[in-house]
C-alpha cells in the first residue's frame, strides 16, 4: 500500500469520526498516560499512603463532604501533573530522537 495513500485516508477518517480514546482522556496522549498509569502505578507507594494519611488528618472537624471535596481536588490536581509530566516526557523523547537522527 502507498504510505501517501494511506495517511491521506486516515487524516480523512479523522476529519470525518469523532475519536473514541475511551472514559479516561480525550486524545492519544490522554489516553497514552491513562492506559500507562493504569498498568503500571496502581500501587500507592508507602511516601504516597504517607502523605494521603498526612491529608486527611489536616482534615479533622471537617464533614465528609468537605473531606470529599478536598480529596477530589487534591487527586485531580495530581492527575493534571502526571499527565502534564507523561506528555512532556514523551515529547522531549521525541526531540531527542529527532536530534539524534539528523
Amino acid at each position: 500500500m502507498d504510505m501517501k495513500k494511506y495517511l491521506a485516508a486516515l487524516q480523512a477518517k479523522e476529519t470525518t469520526q469523532q475519536a473514541n480514546f475511551g472514559k479516561d482522556a480525550d486524545t492519544v496522549l490522554g489516553m497514552l498516560c491513562s492506559t500507562y498509569y493504569e498498568l503500571n502505578c496502581n500501587q500507592d507507594t508507602d511516601e504516597v499512603k504517607q502523605a494521603f494519611d498526612e491529608l486527611y488528618q489536616s482534615m479533622t472537624g471537617k464533614t465528609l463532604k468537605e473531606k470529599d471535596e478536598v480529596i477530589y481536588a487534591t487527586c485531580r490536581l495530581c492527575n493534571l501533573h502526571q499527565q502534564t509530566g507523561f506528555v512532556d516526557g514523551l515529547r522531549l523523547g521525541l526531540k531527542l530522537s529527532q536530534e539524534l537522527n539528523t
